[in-house]
């Protein structure tokens, strides 16, 4: 098939198995694309792809990687610093040594070398994975924050143990301190390489947006599509950590998109383009590991014939140790940075057991994993075969598809068991901030005063005030609602009961719905009015468009307000974002 086809076709069941995921609700979406993959690539004559591990590294992985650095929260990720480092380099490092030494001596034939870069294929996580599996189960954001960070820099730290285990079988030389050394080039150079690449961007989109305004927005969104890419390439390029420089060019991007406030189209445009982005390439991601599966899968169990269960035991076996690892690295490396964070109040999470035995469970391999394994080369300097190669990628593909169906099936049944914490932080931080732009937008109203230049008449200071006063109006009924039934501070509810300021928030509610209702009557009335031919099509996106922007507003202030009148659950609530 041609490749042209082979792209149009991923990206086309990327979005129909995304679309299928919606009716399918008990079934992970990673799974339903890994499903659909193999069952395309498993007859003699269906759909095979050549997988080129370094076009893969270098078309899919810095996209993504720069979108969760650019949306992970800066706060938390920084605040939790210490667990998210001790899982992204003492974990690697933990599990290369400890599962390295566990595969040479369950499987002989592999040299240690080997089973160190076994090890080090299989240690690099994939958030992606989890949050697919995790969504609507309650996943507590903290504990999802710490497995983005962690997922975002053990990519790196998974490779470079790789790329120095592949260089001990290949010479038969390793140092520990040249291979720190080289480390530390190769992690600090990338993120250096990143944050200058991305700050150089933002400073140049700085300076001709304040220039010409949101007129530039949508060349500067394909150019920031186009910086993780940048940063992947300049960083291969000058031999550090292509994947930590994109991960660094989004974190700085991010950064940088603090003082773009008033920006509104670009942010837009932004947002919308990097959902567009990240759900395309995931998809792809997980349909070309479910074309590779059948391949590397059957030919090695079909090899093995009627003691086709010795490998795949090997690979069960190696896949719960892989687990087991972690979860002796939680209890013991990482617990008690996650308690101290939690006494500081940076963790709102306790701990337990049930916690750590969740983020075990979330260690969920995935695309990178495949593409570390297939890198490593067929051939040794001197032209004989890699040693066991062809075992080493099956243990890795095996290992991703056990990891995932554990994942997909111990996940939910411990989340259930998490003690209910209330109302989630970020919620009520949420609730605070709004609160806080209405009270200042309050305060901006009480002090407009007209010029005097712009009385034409006398009626005008009356007309003035009657407008002030509507839109405070509408102001102090979203306070009205933000505010605790028994904490209410503005002066027309004070002397109400709780009660009657539930009846009021509730009243609030049914006046969003109706104007949602008439928002939907005026769009149906526009499409009418195109129907016959009363405007043309650029009118009838522009006047859409404005309904568009007022329905975002409307439905996510009328989430809000049926969480205050007692409608809908906390988690519910924030889940519909």
């Amino acid at each position: 098939m041609h490749t042209v086809e082979i792209v149009l076709l991923v990206l086309l069941l990327g979005a129909l198995t995304g679309i299928a995921a919606r009716y399918l609700r008990a079934i992970p979406l990673p799974l339903i694309q890994i499903a659909l993959g193999a069952a395309l690539s498993w007859p003699q004559k269906g759909l095979h792809i050549a997988f080129d591990p370094e076009l893969f590294l270098a078309l899919f992985i810095p996209p993504l990687l720069f979108a969760d650095g650019w949306r992970i929260p800066k706060r938390e990720f920084f605040a939790l610093h210490r667990p998210i480092l001790r899982l992204a380099l003492g974990l690697v490092l933990f599990t290369v040594i400890g599962l390295g030494f566990l595969i040479h001596w369950l499987i002989p034939a592999i040299p240690l070398t080997v089973a160190f870069a076994l090890a080090a294929v299989v240690s690099p996580t994939d958030a992606v994975a989890v949050s697919a599996i995790t969504r609507n189960l309650g996943m507590p954001a903290q504990t999802m924050h710490v497995l983005e960070g962690e997922s975002l820099l053990n990519d790196a730290s998974g490779l470079v143990a790789l790329k120095f285990a592949v260089a001990a079988t290949l010479t038969g030389l390793f140092s520990w301190t040249e291979a720190a050394k080289e480390f530390l080039w190769i992690a600090l150079g990338g993120l250096g390489a990143g944050a200058l690449l991305g700050w150089g961007f933002a400073s140049l989109r700085e300076t001709v947006t304040r220039r010409v305004g949101d007129v530039a927005a949508t060349q500067m969104v394909l150019l920031m599509v186009l910086l993780p890419f940048a940063a992947y390439l300049l960083g291969e390029h000058i031999g550090v950590s292509g994947i930590l420089a994109a991960v660094a060019a989004g974190v700085t991007t991010n950064f940088a998109d603090l003082r773009r406030g008033e920006f509104v189209v670009e942010r837009m445009q932004t947002e919308g383009t990097w959902t567009m982005v990240e759900s395309a390439f995931n998809g792809a991601i997980f349909l070309l590991l479910g074309l590779q599966l059948p391949a590397i899968l059957g030919k090695t169990l079909e090899a093995a014939g009627n003691d086709w269960w010795q490998p795949a035991s090997q690979a069960l076996i190696i896949t719960l140790a892989l687990l087991a690892l972690r979860w002796i690295w939680l209890l013991l490396g990482v617990r008690g940075s996650l308690r101290k964070a939690h006494q500081h109040g940076t963790l709102t999470e306790q701990p337990t057991l049930w916690l750590t035995l969740v983020t075990t469970l979330a260690g969920i391999r995935g695309a990178v994993t495949l593409a570390g394994a297939l890198s490593v080369p067929l051939l040794m300097p001197g032209g004989d075969v890699f040693p066991e190669r062809h075992q080493l990628v099956f243990l890795a593909t095996a290992t991703i598809l056990l990891t995932l169906v554990i994942g997909s099936v111990g996940l939910p049944l411990v989340l259930r068991r998490l003690p209910h914490t209330g109302e989630p932080l970020v919620v009520r931080e949420e609730r605070q901030a709004r609160l806080v732009a209405c009270q200042a937008a309050i305060a901006h109203l009480r002090d407009i005063q007209l010029p005097t230049d712009e009385l034409p008449d006398a009626e005008q200071p009356a007309q003035m005030q009657e407008a002030v006063g509507r839109v405070a109006q509408d102001y102090r009924k979203r306070i009205d609602l933000l505010e605790e039934p028994a904490n209410v501070t503005t002066p027309e509810a004070q002397a109400d009961t709780p009660d009657a300021v539930r009846q009021r928030q509730r009243r609030y509610v049914v006046e969003l719905e109706l104007r949602l209702q008439a928002l939907r009557v005026e769009r149906d009335a526009l499409y009418a009015e195109r129907q016959a031919h009363h405007i043309n099509d650029a009118s009838l996106r522009a006047l859409v468009g404005e309904l568009d922007l007022n329905e975002v507003s409307l439905r996510k202030r009328l989430i809000v307000a049926r969480q205050a009148a007692g409608l809908v659950a906390p988690e519910a609530a924030h889940s519909g974002h």
